[in-house]
């Protein structure tokens, strides 16, 4: 037999090796001690989950995807990001499969080739202390929101700048200053920013590309702080809430409103469960809609299928530390992450595929 009809064969045998072996089960993807950080979904079954495991005295980053809602993960380049001592979120925003950002609340990295290699963002003239609270991708430019605090008086604004630019800018007139100061953005179906202090009336605008902003009545009434969902069904969803410990100490006044479209009237007076303290609202539907919250060392999750009306609640678990991420990529499909990686009661993700009704915990094994 000739070189090159051996060649040929062992090729051929190869590939049939590989055709008919067994695929890689999640215990040889999953690294032992793995606990998840941050999960960030694109779909209703595509999603990417930033953990830690245990290595050498530290907690090594580790990246996972899978694209069959959770049943198998693959392993991918996770960003040089340290968990912090500071017990901040590691919050990774996954805006495809190919671009993606990690934030620790004060460094800021991306990748733009499917994780395969990632670069730091830097926000023009920040100054610590500082956190960045949120990151968004949308018509081609990126949105963050960054609130510092110096001497007394704390200050949020937004900044952005194109895809893909390793530097963000404030945009002039969208800052607030104040004894306490806050901000929300996002993004579906339209951009919306909303940002206020000391509990009086925010400001509120709306984009349809990210570039033209018109400003627009606020969500919520005066003395309280939206948190804002996409538009859903051509609706626009929020959460208007009182300040943390009212009506008394681990409670929060709540109430969903609606606009009939982007840059519309907000109405409404549902008023949702004040148990806890706000830790994330999203909705699946404009009659869907999921708060997570803290109190008492007890995650909880308010969900309401009827536009506010009726709520039920959920009492996750007794990790005690807080719940993030909190999203609904479609298709009634919700995730959100239970508690962090380095706490004694460790972390998890939920999941729930009928519009935050059931969650069930996510195995990485």
């Amino acid at each position: 037999m000739s070189t090159p009809r051996r060649c040929a064969l062992l090729v051929s045998v190869l590939a049939l090796l590989a055709a008919f072996a067994p695929p890689a089960t999640a215990g040889t993807v999953v690294p032992s001690g793995f606990r998840p950080a941050s999960a960030s979904w694109t779909g209703p079954d595509t999603g990417y989950v930033l953990g830690y495991r245990p290595c050498a005295g530290a907690w090594c980053p580790v990246l996972l995807g899978t694209s069959d809602g959770g049943r198998r993960w693959r392993r991918l380049g996770a960003p040089p990001m340290a968990l912090p001592d500071n017990h901040n979120h590691v919050a990774l925003t996954a805006v495809d499969d190919r671009v993606a950002y990690v934030s620790d609340g004060v460094h800021l990295r991306a990748t733009r080739d499917g994780a395969a290699t990632w670069h730091s963002v830097t926000l023009a003239g920040a100054r610590e202390p500082f956190y960045l609270s949120k990151i968004a991708e949308t018509g081609g430019r990126v949105f963050a929101m960054l609130t510092a605090y110096r001497d007394g008086q704390g200050s949020t604004r937004l900044y952005s700048g194109p895809a893909g630019s390793p530097v963000l800018r404030p945009v002039p007139g969208f800052a607030v200053s104040g004894g306490l100061t806050y901000g929300d953005l996002a993004v579906g179906g339209g951009l919306q920013v909303a940002l206020g202090s000391d509990y009086g009336t925010e400001q509120y605008w709306t984009s349809r590309d990210g570039v033209r902003f018109a400003p627009a009545g606020p969500p919520c009434p005066a003395g309280e702080v939206a948190s804002l969902a996409g538009v859903r069904d051509r609706q626009v969803v929020a959460l208007c809430s009182s300040s943390p410990g009212s009506p008394q100490p681990g409670s929060t006044e709540r109430q969903l409103r609606h606009a009939p479209q982007l840059g519309g009237t907000f109405s409404g007076t549902a008023a949702a469960p004040f148990t806890g303290i706000n830790q994330g609202f999203a909705a699946a539907s404009p009659a869907s809609a999921t708060v997570a919250a803290m109190g008492g060392g007890v995650g909880f999750l308010h969900s309401t299928a009827d536009g506010g009306r009726t709520w039920a609640t959920l009492a996750l678990s007794e990790r005690g530390l807080a719940l993030s991420d909190l999203d609904f990529p479609g298709r009634g499909t919700g995730v959100v992450v239970d508690g962090q990686p380095d706490a004694d009661g460790g972390s998890a993700v939920y999941r729930t595929t009928d519009g935050g009704r059931t969650w069930r915990e996510l195995r990485f094994r």
